[in-house]
């Protein structure tokens, strides 16, 4: 058996057992395990082992190389990344054959593919959910400075997020990292992405048989339209008067609520003069709540779960007033010790194929319709009692149009 070059991030499998002398999209048994995946111009296999589930990707060798640094760039730029594990050359194969080298990521749980969201020829009640992922995750990218090239529907998977879908960026072979985008480069790629989309949906509704009048192909002109309200929303400079100054914080927590985290604040004196500042603010990943429950709980979580779990445990927390912020951390640790992971240990026990986060999630979701249906305060003993009865219900994407 022949013997490639792996170079791997720590924490890793060797991989070096895989069946590397032949393609991988001729491996079969052993580590190898059967997972639903999208349209892709390369073989993928997914591997397993006792560190987690691998995908791993083939390609020529200057591709993998060039997507596996992109990826660990966007990585440390955008969260909603597929984690870059490393790149495998195959040093007897030729740099430009197909299967010449291979990259591999972190298979991310509990995601699907668009294919899996389409009821009949489009995306049914979550489709404002759908779009507005895509639009987040093309606004985080474009703010990172990374111009996609090839954006289109099978190039991104999808998990639900409390009561919302994040979109996950899975596909990085295309991707030019630059430390600012033009206008035109950014107009360049949702042009791309518009195209991409519209044939992705025609496919879906040639595939199953449907007229070709009914497939959804505005959704890449509505992606846009809500990409260009966030941009204008996370860009837009205001302009303060003297009078003014709460506006900063005002937008500070504007920003955060949208769940971007927030850098450098600039004023700059404006050109009309009279003491007014105009506000300038570098704008982050959309991690905000995210990292907030990682500093409190050390608990990972998606932007709209962190918020939602975020709540509870200031639900808790004004139970017990703190007086300073060591007694503020330790009250966020009691609360994950007493509250969080016993509720946890128990969905997993009883909802075993719920990601056990997005559960929590649901479960806060359902004592609080519960809470306002009742009008007033259900604790979370009664709560559950009554989630079980009603067959663990998560949010229902009917009611919750419009509200992302």
């Amino acid at each position: 058996m022949s013997i490639p070059t792996v170079s791997t991030r720590p924490g890793h499998p060797d991989f070096l057992d895989l069946p590397w002398d032949i393609s991988v999209a001729d491996w079969s048994g052993g580590r190898v395990v059967e997972l639903p995946t999208g349209v892709h111009r390369h073989p993928i296999a997914f591997v397993s082992y006792d560190e987690g589930l691998y995908a791993i990707k083939e390609l020529p060798r200057h591709l993998a190389h060039h997507e596996y640094e992109s990826l660990r760039i966007l990585r440390d730029r955008v969260r909603p990344v597929a984690p870059p594990v490393g790149v495998v050359e195959r040093g007897w194969v030729s740099a430009d054959e197909e299967w010449s080298s291979a990259i591999i990521t972190e298979y991310v749980p509990f995601t699907f593919t668009y294919r899996e969201l389409i009821r009949g020829g489009g995306f049914g009640d979550r489709r404002d959910q759908m779009l507005d992922a895509f639009a987040g995750l093309l606004v985080e990218l474009h703010l990172a400075g990374g111009f996609w090239g090839d954006c289109s529907l099978s190039n991104v998977l999808y998990r639900y997020d409390a009561g919302a879908v994040e979109a996950i960026m899975i596909d990085a072979e295309t991707v030019e990292i630059r430390d600012d985008l033009s206008e035109g480069q950014r107009r360049h790629d949702l042009e791309i992405m518009e195209v991409n989309v519209a044939g992705g949906m025609a496919d879906i509704a040639l595939s199953q048989g449907s007229n070709l009048d009914d497939a959804d192909l505005d959704l890449g002109t509505d992606i846009i339209a809500r990409y260009n309200a966030l941009w204008k929303e996370l860009t837009v400079d205001p302009v303060i008067g003297p009078e003014e100054r709460y506006l900063i914080r005002a937008r500070i927590n504007r920003l955060n609520d949208l769940g971007f985290e927030v850098g450098d604040v600039t004023l700059l004196p404006d050109e009309s003069g009279g003491n007014r500042v105009r506000m300038s603010v570098k704008v982050g990943g959309r991690n905000f709540h995210s990292a907030r429950l990682y500093r409190l709980a050390r608990i990972e979580a998606a932007e709209h779960q962190a918020r939602q779990i975020l709540s509870d445990l200031h639900y808790h927390s004004a139970r017990e007033p703190f007086s300073s912020a060591e007694s503020r951390d330790l009250m966020a640790m009691m609360w994950r010790v007493q509250i969080f992971e016993p509720l946890l240990h128990r969905i997993r026990t009883d909802t075993p194929d719920r990601e056990p986060v997005q559960g929590y999630a649901d479960f806060l979701h359902h004592r609080f319709l519960l809470s306002s249906a009742q009008g007033r305060d259900v604790g979370s003993a009664e709560a559950y009692v009554d989630w079980i009865q009603e067959g663990f219900p998560g949010y229902d994407p009917a009611q919750m149009n419009g509200e992302h």
